[in-house]
């Protein structure tokens, strides 16, 4: 999906297709899934069941923008950066789109009546670091006003680990039933994991301007 919910596809053809060009696109289906978990905060049962049918789709397109670049890699003799750097780059992208796919999906299977209090906070951090990093990925051509970007993110990271601790505070306060504790903890556990990637992204692209600077 792209910015405005529309799903991104992803074709292979012999027209070579610039690796900042993909990051973009990937980049953008990230923030389409961030935006599509803020829908699912207050949506009703069977809201949420198409939400994660969206959320399935833009998975999917973000696969399909993970398997461009690979193959871009895979068939390009000179690349525009370490060659490990773009693997690390497309792989935690797609992770990212795997984790916020799996805890919308987590919600509707396990039939989550209502999130727990905090979880909002969690995935307002995640809709703004997928806001930075498709800010950010168009940059990588010039490598230039990037340090703001990979400096805020790693912040955001650090606010949803103190998110995350406190929810699990709540989660084993008492407050829940023991087979609720361990639904609930690993939805939150899941967005912890996608704050996680987001830090490796912005990380690997710090890495990559040291690297060519």
């Amino acid at each position: 999906m792209n910015a405005r919910g529309t799903v991104v596809r992803f074709r292979l053809t012999p027209r070579e297709t610039s690796f900042y060009e993909l990051f973009a696109m990937a980049a953008d289906n990230v923030l389409s899934g961030s935006k599509l978990l803020m829908e699912l905060l207050g949506a009703d049962a069977a809201t949420r069941v198409e939400i994660a049918e969206r959320m399935r789709a833009a998975e999917h397109a973000g696969d399909d923008a993970t398997h461009a670049i690979l193959h871009q890699l895979n068939s390009s003799f000179i690349t525009p950066f370490d060659r490990e750097d773009v693997y690390r780059l497309a792989s935690t992208l797609d992770d990212i789109m795997d984790f916020m796919e799996e805890a919308v999906d987590l919600v509707v299977l396990y039939e989550i009546d209502e999130l727990p209090r905090g979880v909002e906070e969690q995935i307002e951090v995640l809709n703004r670091a997928a806001e930075l990093t498709a800010e950010a990925m168009p940059r990588l051509r010039t490598m230039e006003q990037l340090s703001e970007y990979w400096i805020e993110v790693n912040r955001l990271e650090n606010q949803a680990d103190r998110v995350h601790r406190k929810l699990l505070a709540h989660l084993f306060s008492g407050s829940y039933e023991a087979i609720e504790v361990m639904k609930l903890k690993q939805v939150v556990d899941v967005l912890e994991e996608a704050a996680d990637a987001f830090e490796t992204v912005a990380n690997t692209v710090e890495t990559i301007v040291v690297k060519e600077s």
